[in-house]
């Protein structure tokens, strides 16, 4: 079968790429119409998918409505197959007198959960020809809440790689000159900058509340150390200097590293990972698990369907610095306990999100799409 994605960056979306790498792997025939400007540009060729060059804008809409056009009527897919929010409404304006089977295979519930594009989601979705891929279970459970019906959602995660890998410990140490005795606190994030006309004060994956709370404790632990990895998204920039100026006037032991290559290396000394965020599918919680890393998540979106209380991990309440410092102080008082749940998190995410089990299952949905497809368009 024929698919086209649509991707808005080649920088990150690595969850995207690897659905792609593995349909390749499966016999299907795979194009992506994506920016040519990013990191990720050869390892899509290396995997044998075929690009083509896309900018989306809504700025520009009517120019990327036309490109879309242009890619479809060259590809002539089977299946669209959309990735993000804006990905999505530009392909449904393009080609609405298109007879062609898309589906949207949504990142995470952030749209859901502001009315002006959660409506934006569902009155652009046309009934005979839009399908939803949720990858999580409040994902799944919205789109039902809204009534759409179960024939048209196909529930699963993006999955990852790290599962069965070995990689190297104390990278990240002998980088900082810090010894076994010193706690570190990590995280690992793009920096996103508060998007002011949705009301948000504060990035959406919560760094300045992780900073907060490791500065309300770190009187108690002198030998704690946190430690950021991620640059900027971009047009965050300036914001990512906020961060970094902030955390250095609240916290004595910060460190900023900015955009890795190695990250599941410098996992592997982390005493405990925190995903602070205020919005989230299953995030970075589902590599640290699968990296066995001691891991602290918000209460939000799909975190709780991985990060179990009292089996995999911890939860603590969203904008709430202060949970968040008991949770960590929680790991801390219970190190074998934090490490002994972190390994169940990991063999049970084994299957749930083995990137070979995920891309199979999107695979599968693809035929059933364009069976459901077909018959709505026959009747």
């Amino acid at each position: 079968m024929k698919s086209l994605h649509l991707v808005k960056t080649s920088t990150g979306a690595t969850w995207a790429f690897r659905v792609m790498r593995d349909l390749v792997q499966m016999g299907e025939d795979v194009h992506v119409a994506m920016p040519v400007d990013g990191i990720l540009v050869q390892q899509y060729k290396d995997a044998g998918i075929v690009i083509h060059e896309l900018n989306y804008s809504m700025k520009s809409a009517f120019s990327t409505i036309s490109k879309i056009r242009e890619v479809v009527d060259e590809v002539k897919p089977d299946i669209i197959h959309s990735h993000f929010v804006l990905t999505t409404l530009l392909m449904r304006m393009a080609l609405r007198k298109r007879n062609i089977a898309r589906v949207f295979e949504v990142p995470g519930p952030l749209h859901l959960e502001h009315a002006i594009y959660q409506n934006a989601d569902l009155w652009t979705a046309q009934k005979k020809r839009d399908f939803w891929i949720p990858t999580c279970q409040w994902s799944m459970d919205k789109y039902k809440a809204c009534g759409i019906d179960d024939s048209r959602l196909f529930l699963t995660y993006y999955g990852g790689d790290l599962v069965d890998r070995e990689y190297q410990k104390g990278v990240l140490r002998n980088e900082l000159g810090l010894t076994d005795k010193d706690i570190i606190v990590g995280m690992v994030a793009y920096m996103y900058a508060p998007k002011k006309y949705l009301g948000e004060k504060r990035g959406l994956k919560g760094h300045e509340d992780l900073i907060d709370a490791v500065a309300m404790i770190q009187d108690k632990y002198p030998n704690m150390h946190l430690v950021f990895i991620g640059g900027p998204w971009v047009g965050a920039e300036k914001y990512e200097q906020e961060v970094i100026a902030y955390g250095k006037e609240k916290v004595r032991n910060v460190h900023f590293l900015g955009t890795r290559r190695n990250v599941p290396d410098l996992y592997q000394d982390f005493d405990m990972v925190v995903h602070p965020s205020h919005s989230e599918n299953l995030g970075g919680a589902a590599e640290s698990l699968m990296l066995a890393v001691p891991t602290i998540a918000s209460n939000v979106g799909g975190f709780p369907d991985i990060v179990i209380p009292g089996k995999t991990g911890y939860l603590s309440e969203p904008f709430n610095p202060m949970s968040i410092a008991k949770a960590i102080e929680k790991v801390i008082a219970n190190p074998a306990e934090a490490k002994q749940m972190a390994e169940y998190g990991k063999a049970y995410l084994h299957d749930l999100l083995n990137a070979k089990k995920t891309s199979k299952d999107v695979y599968d949905f693809y035929r059933l799409i364009k069976e459901r497809f077909d018959e709505n368009n026959t009747r």
